[in-house]
């Protein structure tokens, strides 16, 4: 039998379908729901060129090029196991709900004014529009900047903050059998000597480098356990996960080296710093302070407010540290416990934000006749110290801070994101929609980075080559992006105007383009 050829239109991309009458009226729906990118569960609807519903069917009525049928996906599967019933609780409200009384409302109208008034298009479109948001996540990565979105409707996926925040057993006792093995290798002085350098065991840090394990007799085993509690009670988000634990606390070993700090203070700051960098963001959940305050979440209510993840990060180390089996301080006396645990609560609130401005001005204030015999200027300078350890990606290789740039902005654009959706206040620099990513990114080097280092770099001008020079590249680097960035958006408001101007796929390219600086902020 002779086959027939339906042409029609999917969200505006024209499309056509061939079929015999007497193929089956299943394959026929299978057929256009493929075209439509659609699930098994999605209702499809098919209108002739008046607007008239007409069945989808082997009987199907032959058309022209000219006179396409309009197919349209009107409602979506979701997939509550993916988004989670807490999604739909924290909207306060039903799209599906929203779509049908819409739907009726312009029924109601066109049948009083035979026309759709462009009010009720313009909220249609924008229902559409933040549907389309809800179901993807791929214009969360910025690397698709200039990339050619594919046409027509995205599949939905999860929210990263959906998944499994907390780290499987089986994956955490898998780490610990490798995390054990690799505390019994002998280590060269070359890799010694590497990591040294801003340019990777952390228990070897303790022992072998710098002499703690056996300057406050900390065993092993014990070290290994406290260790292993830490990497278990960091969670699985983008940024501020076990990795980024390593390179602060790797980078806090680095500048105790290059700077001669291990031979010029008591062993018990140089204590104090090297476990606070490996404790500094247990258990961050990938919102910072101004969501936890706006969000009234626990964290804010208990702590007042006041740095409630940095307090939350402290309460979470010594909760570990409770446990005889994973405490590394226990042989210590009381007095050097009341000073370690003073000093790792001070680091630690140290890198909330809102400090910065206070702690630098104070450093700046002492530089001139600083004392590393005076206590109250050796606890400045640790907290500057894990504070330039905190956010020192940008003085590491481009092809190191540049993916960890890419896995903050996840979790700022997750944040910006879920804040629209509650109806918090959006933090500015999170916001896809009004942030480009080199814009800012100088922005954040010129202003928090370069101010920092250069301070840390006059009490220690050896540090110069290996934290300034680099940092300066980086801005270099971002600020040729931006250029290019700027030449590219005539070509770019072209490409974006070719779907349609208010097209979920145009849409996605225009959230493509507005990324965030590599602040780690909480």
């Amino acid at each position: 039998m002779a086959s027939k050829v339906i042409y029609f239109t999917i969200n505006g991309r024209p499309e056509q379908a061939e079929f015999t009458s007497d193929c089956p009226a299943q394959d026929v729906k299978d057929l256009f729901r493929a075209a439509a990118e659609a699930g098994p569960n999605d209702i499809l609807k098919m209108y002739n060129t008046c607007d008239s519903l007409i069945n989808i069917s082997p009987s199907l009525p032959v058309n022209e090029p000219q006179a396409r049928y309009r197919l349209e996906v009107l409602a979506a599967e979701y997939d509550t196991k993916l988004l989670g019933p807490e999604l739909a609780v924290a909207l306060g409200f039903d799209l599906s709900l929203m779509e049908k009384r819409l739907q009726n409302l312009e029924r109601t109208i066109l049948t009083e004014a035979w026309a759709t008034p462009s009010l009720i298009s313009e909220i249609k479109n924008q229902v559409e529009l933040f549907q389309h948001k809800l179901e993807t996540v791929e214009h969360l990565s910025w690397l698709g900047l200039f990339k050619e979105v594919p046409e027509g409707r995205q599949k939905p996926s999860p929210f990263y903050h959906k998944r499994a925040l907390r780290k499987p057993q089986e994956e955490c006792e898998l780490m610990r059998e490798k995390f054990l093995q690799m505390s019994s290798l002998e280590v060269s002085e070359e890799v010694r000597e590497y990591l040294k350098t801003p340019s990777f065991d952390i228990c070897i840090i303790y022992s072998g480098f710098l002499g703690l394990t056996s300057a406050f007799c900390i065993e092993q085993e014990v070290l290994q356990n406290f260790l292993y509690e830490v990497y278990r009670h960091y969670n699985n988000i983008p940024f501020h996960n076990f990795k980024h634990c390593f390179c602060v606390t790797q980078m806090m070993y680095g500048l105790i080296c290059l700077t001669g700090l291990k031979n010029t203070i008591d062993s018990i700051e140089l204590l104090i710093m090297l476990t606070s960098a490996v404790c500094h963001d247990l258990d961050h959940t990938g919102y910072n302070n101004a969501y936890q305050i706006n969000a009234r979440t626990e964290l804010a209510l208990r702590y007042n407010d006041i740095s409630p993840l940095e307090n939350h990060h402290c309460a979470v180390a010594f909760e570990i540290l409770e446990k005889p089996e994973n405490n590394i301080f226990r042989h210590l006396t009381t007095e050097q416990y009341k000073r370690v645990r003073e000093g790792i609560i001070n680091c630690i609130l140290a890198t909330d934000m809102a400090r910065h401005n206070d702690i630098l001005n104070k450093f700046k204030g002492i530089l001139d006749q600083f004392d590393l015999q005076n206590k109250e200027h050796k606890d400045v300078l640790m907290k500057i110290m894990i504070k330039v350890s905190d956010i020192s990606n940008e003085a590491r290789p481009m092809d190191v801070a540049e993916p960890w740039l890419d896995c903050l902005l996840q979790e700022f654009f997750n944040q910006s994101d879920m804040e629209k959706l509650k109806g918090l206040p959006v933090t500015p620099f999170m916001d896809r929609d009004k942030v480009s990513k080199p814009s800012s990114q100088t922005g954040f080097i010129r202003f928090v980075l370069l101010p920092l280092f250069t301070q840390l770099a006059k009490l220690f001008p050896c540090l110069e080559q290996h934290i300034i020079d680099p940092v300066q590249k980086a801005l270099n680097y971002y600020s040729d992006m931006e250029a290019a960035l700027e030449k590219e958006k005539p070509n770019w408001s072209e490409k974006t105007e070719a779907p349609g101007e208010n097209s979920p796929a145009n849409e996605s390219k225009e959230a493509e383009g507005t990324l965030r600086p590599a602040a780690t902020t909480n």
